[in-house]
């Protein structure tokens, strides 16, 4: 069914196991914020209303092709496209219905330790990414040419990759984070913080995530642990920022997505939004890249059955309609 977990299946050799894996697959009826779709903006002309979101496309045309090219009228909107899980068991699959692909004992099981030097907490988790084209899949819009066509697949394990679990090696992909670890760069993210708050992430700052911390390193430790929440919500953010410098993440956003998606190899974390699916979806609200986790953390971290958690990632997209 998915390649990549057989692979795992082949490498351990064991059965799917129940053990400590929690998790609940996503019921696109009820656990799926769709009014999150909005706004929806057509020739640069809001239609629908909703949550802030970047400017997209100007003019009321567009054309994509050559030497023939299809003139169309460019169209804006919020797309569900993926899904996170930020887990302490490794291979467990949260949104997936709690399924334990492989055992690996004690070995890079995640944690949330006291750092006895100066008492902050320190937690470390793995992350699965999916591909979960939603609106394709179910049909929502009809033969619609702005939508990704593909189905359900889990895209990639930290599990399986050497420099999640090492904060040293994984400078290899981002070795312009020895320029942000300092106090200065790390107060701009205050500014980031209250800037997705209440409107949107500043962009130029793309080392912070917002109120949650710093996106460098790209590695699964978490330094400043404050909160399963907020902790999950950083994880997820760093693999955004990871896959797009590995070139697995795309723009969509833009007059340069109109015709299609571009090389995007530092993140414009105003193209996505984040929506809890697990262990409590939020299925009237989503949140810029950064945005606070205060005010709607309550209740969606608990004990054993809560200390997992799983992520609908939302993409803007800015498409040349015609």
């Amino acid at each position: 069914m998915k390649l990549i977990i057989l692979f795992i299946l082949l490498i351990y050799g064991g059965p799917l196991l129940a053990g400590s894996c929690v998790g609940r697959f996503v019921n696109p009826i009820t656990d799926i914020c769709w009014k999150c779709i909005f706004p929806i903006r057509i020739a640069g002309i809001k239609v629908v209303g909703g949550e802030p979101d970047p400017k997209g496309a100007k003019g009321p045309l567009c054309a994509c092709g050559t030497p023939i090219p299809r003139v169309g009228i460019p169209i804006s909107f919020w797309e569900p496209a993926r899904l996170v899980d930020v887990t302490r068991t490794p291979y467990c699959l949260v949104n997936m219905g709690g399924l334990q692909a492989a055992s690996t004992g004690i070995k890079d099981r995640g944690h949330v330790s006291d750092d006895e030097g100066n008492g902050l907490k320190r937690s470390f988790y793995n992350v699965h990414w999916y591909v979960y084209p939603v609106l394709h899949i179910f049909e929502v819009l009809l033969d619609f040419v702005c939508l990704e066509k593909s189905s359900i697949d889990v895209a990639y394990l930290t599990e399986l990759d050497p420099l999640w679990n090492d904060d040293e090696k994984s400078a290899i992909l981002n070795p312009e984070g020895i320029l942000f670890g300092n106090p200065i760069a790390q107060a701009a993210c205050a500014a980031d913080c209250v800037a997705a708050s209440v409107h949107l992430p500043i962009d130029p700052l793309f080392w912070c995530n917002g109120c949650q911390g710093s996106l460098y390193p790209f590695s699964g430790t978490v330094n400043d642990h404050n909160g399963g929440v907020q902790a999950s919500l950083l994880l997820a953010g760093r693999m955004m920022a990871k896959l797009h410098r590995e070139g697995l993440l795309w723009g969509y956003m833009g007059e340069a997505g109109l015709c299609g998606k571009y090389f995007m190899p530092v993140i414009r974390k105003s193209q996505y939004r984040t929506q809890m699916t697990y262990p409590r979806a939020q299925t009237f609200q989503c949140q810029p890249f950064g945005k606070t986790e205060v005010l709607w953390q309550g209740g969606r971290e608990y004990p054993y059955q809560g200390e997992d958690f799983g992520y609908l990632i939302w993409r803007r997209r800015d498409c040349c309609l015609g």
